[in-house]
């Protein structure tokens, strides 16, 4: 064997088959190799290129059955219930008898579940994008506060937690109120299907009962005011139903189910009219208690309030009852369905409420908006695998992390999502993951108000809203306010309002449990202090670097874990990491 063909025999077992064979067919170097050096190149060759079709066969069959494995792992199913303007606080559970018992006693119940903001469409909007309002830009209720405009659709819808669950190949289904804004001319109207639904039965604009238009898939269909056909609460049941029905077994479902109770109008179903005839609101806390010292809208409202305003929040109080029995049924309902069709075990399901409610708290007779307990605390019971029976949970929980929690069922690798919100899967369930409690957490609200003073009550000026006939208004442009709440170290809020004012409100819960007296005059300034700073930070929140790596760990989670913070940071901008840690390091000990 010449030295030159003895050369490339040593390569060969280095050089890809390809190569070789080119090797091979170039004639000056079948010059210098002879006939039997060539039998051991091809030779080598051969033996060289069985031994890798063998590897490659081994390494796909592996990988193929890794893939059928994985495919093999059911993913659970995942229901969420969410109601509209059910409170915890004022009694809204008393009526929930059947829920309570099939899914809080088959599950856990969480004791401190807070919305992160008491309005409708941005708290919704929360839910779905797993974010603070400051961070989706839904302010409140209006086309202007970008309720279901045109920035939410371009820049929130894309990236709510329904999108991820869709590319997870989840049979998605919708049904009932969405957004307040949802299909009006200037949101899109009917034919807008948000990204991620299959299956899609919104109602247009605010909750109703009957008389009521759907976007059906995009197509529009009018209801009239029959029980039978028509009534929401019971049509968003059966088309639940009718969608488990027709799904396919082979992939995991996701409904989200949001009747209109206990929302005004009240319209309770016929079976229920008569019901709790008897019940008023309570009347301990601060129902009918004169909110002095307090923001100045609280401080407008007469003291005591007059019979009228009694008697009108107690009818809606017993209404709003009435509206939930349906609910109640449609949870017994759809448990029954899941384990006629053999799906009960593997699914989880949420029941909460986008915020909670008053009836009369600080002489304020029906509303939310406000920044106290009955208004931010909301109902959170869930069941599902993995979770044991009649538990209740202390651990902070907000709404926002019902989306990272859904996501975290579904196997989504939660650092790719850009949420605010954190997973409270290890909460409930120890042994399915390993997590932290949140310290403290933001509460924030926008008012609205209108550019003209309300006729029936002139003497306040422009700016005011929700105003009942006895000039008690219920809401203004300057009814905004950020609030820290801490739970873990001290029972504590801090607020700050943006007005005039610059008011600040603070309350020892542990002692003062129905916020009756704003302590901000009495408490040491340090504690003020770190409450502010607390406050900027989580308000200080925003996402800032689409396009770099930093996008998926800037959400308020991170921003709170200066270790994790600092870690990213030095990842992502490698060369320049102890110029940005030095200026991290300051602004966390800011």
């Amino acid at each position: 064997m010449t030295h030159r063909a003895s050369h490339f025999l040593k390569l060969s077992q280095f050089i890809p088959p390809f190569v070789l064979l080119f090797a091979t067919h170039n004639p000056r170097l079948l010059d210098t190799v002879s006939q039997a050096d060539r039998l051991r190149v091809w030779s080598g060759f051969v033996l060289m290129a069985s031994s890798r079709v063998v590897s490659t066969c081994l390494f796909v069959a592996l990988l193929t059955c890794t893939l059928r494995c994985s495919q093999c792992v059911k993913l659970s199913n995942i229901i969420l219930i969410l109601t509209d303007d059910q409170d915890v606080e004022m009694g809204g559970m008393m009526p929930m008898k059947k829920t309570k018992a099939l899914i809080g006693d088959a599950g856990v119940t969480f004791s401190n579940a807070f919305t992160a903001t008491p309005l409708c469409c941005p708290s919704r909007s929360s839910i779905l994008t797993g974010k603070y309002p400051h961070n989706h830009l839904v302010r409140n209720n209006s086309i202007s506060g970008n309720c279901s405009g045109t920035a939410w659709q371009k820049e929130a819808e894309p990236f709510a937690f329904p999108v991820y669950l869709n590319k997870m190949r989840y049979q998605t289904f919708y049904g009932g109120k969405y957004l307040n804004q949802y299909g009006s001319k200037d949101a899109g109207g009917v034919g807008h299907v948000p990204p991620g639904w299959d299956q899609w039965h919104a109602l247009l604009g605010n909750s109703k009962y009957y008389n009521y238009t759907l976007s059906v898939n995009g197509k529009e269909e009018k209801h009239g005011d029959n029980y039978e056909k028509d009534y929401l609460t019971d049509l968003v049941l059966n088309r639940s139903l009718h969608f488990l029905e027709e799904r396919s077994p082979n992939h995991p479902f996701f409904m989200m189910l949001c009747p209109p109770s206990p929302h005004s109008p009240w319209t309770a179903a016929p079976q229920y009219q008569q019901s709790f005839s008897d019940v008023k609101a309570p009347r301990n806390g601060s129902f009918n208690m004169p909110g002095k010292d307090k923001h100045w809208l609280l401080r407008q409202p007469a003291n005591p309030m007059p019979n009228s305003s009694v008697e009108y929040l107690d009818n809606a109080y017993r209404r709003r009852w009435q509206t939930l029995l349906s609910v109640d049924d449609m949870v017994e309902q759809l448990i029954k369905k899941l384990d006629s069709i053999k799906e009960l075990s593997n699914t989880y399901i949420f029941y909460t409420s986008d915020h909670g409610y008053h009836t009369g708290q600080f002489s304020l007779p029906i509303d939310k908006r406000q920044l106290y307990e009955f208004d931010i605390r909301i109902p959170l019971l869930v069941r599902g695998p993995g979770i044991k029976p009649k538990q209740t949970l202390q651990s902070p929980v907000l709404n926002i992390d019902l989306s990272m929690t859904i996501l975290d069922i579904a196997g989504v690798n939660l650092s790719t999502v850009n949420m605010d919100g954190q997973s409270f899967l290890p909460q409930m369930a120890p042994s399915l993951r390993n997590g932290t409690e949140r310290p403290f957490f933001l509460v924030e609200y926008t008012g609205e108000g209108h550019s003209s003073e309300d006729p029936s009550c002139p003497k306040l000026g422009p700016g005011l809203a929700e105003c009942f006939p006895d000039c008690v208004c219920e809401d203004a442009f300057n009814n905004t306010y950020a609030c820290v709440r801490a739970l873990k170290d001290a029972n504590l809020q801090y607020c700050e309002f943006a007005d005039n004012e610059s008011f600040v409100e603070v309350y020892n819960l542990t002692s003062d449990p129905h916020q009756l007296e704003n302590i901000v005059k009495k408490v040491d300034p340090t504690l003020l202090q770190i409450m502010n700073q607390r406050l900027i930070k989580l308000q200080s929140c925003t996402v800032v670097f689409h396009k770099s790596l930093l996008r998926q760990f800037m959400s308020c989670q991170y921003l709170l874990n200066p270790y994790f913070l600092l870690f990213t940071i030095q990842f992502a901008f490698g060369a320049r990491k102890k110029v940005i840690r030095v200026r991290m390091s300051k602004y966390l000990q800011k």
